[in-house]
């Protein structure tokens, strides 16, 4: 009598884990996402490391929409000896937008931290001071927190571009989206 009470009570488990299991991932990848609506700002800052184009086409159209008047690109070294910016910007410029969008900010930064020490920097030397960050879906909540920590003093709305995999409601069905995930997670739970 006792097996059949454990050998049911682990089935509803099972069951219970198989029936909310995507509810919840779907709810650890939407966390990962604190973006909103575009805001009217001053300037637009793409950050780096998206190599489909999908941050610097969304900023864009924010500028072409009229929400800043340019989008400073950053841009760290490394890309086959160029800068992130300098292959970015063509790219925009390739598929219709005009270069004068554009601002290039070259830099050797190599984390969001160090990325925002230095796009801050720019944005003070500009006296720049409401801004729209755009960068991917799964950044955003991160890199949101980064920025507004190292500029108390600016106002910064984030704004989300999509991703090629990394989709909040169904990222474990996709195995490139399982290694974003994973990393941004780590990264978050890392950052200081």
């Amino acid at each position: 009598m006792k097996w059949i009470l454990r050998a049911t009570a682990l089935a509803l488990v099972v069951l219970l884990v198989v029936w909310l299991y995507p509810p919840i991932l779907a709810a650890l990848g939407n966390f990962l996402v604190q973006a909103g609506p575009p805001q009217k700002t001053d300037i637009i800052v793409v950050l780096a490391g998206d190599g489909f184009g999908h941050r610097i086409l969304t900023a864009a159209e924010l500028v072409k929409e009229g929400f800043a008047p340019q989008a400073l690109i950053s841009g760290p070294y490394g890309m086959y000896g160029n800068y992130e910016c300098d292959l970015a910007i063509p790219f925009a410029v390739k598929a219709g937008y005009p270069e004068s969008y554009f601002l290039h900010l070259e830099h050797r930064a190599r984390s969001t931290a160090d990325e925002a020490q230095i796009v801050v920097e720019k944005l003070r030397a500009m006296g720049l001071k409401r801004v729209l960050l755009v960068t991917s879906n799964y950044h955003t909540r991160r890199s949101g927190r980064i920025f507004h920590r190292a500029a108390p003093d600016l106002d910064i709305f984030v704004v989300s571009a999509p991703d090629e995999f990394f989709k909040p409601d169904s990222w474990w069905h996709d195995r490139e989206a399982r290694k974003i995930f994973l990393l941004e997670w780590t990264k978050t739970v890392a950052e200081r």
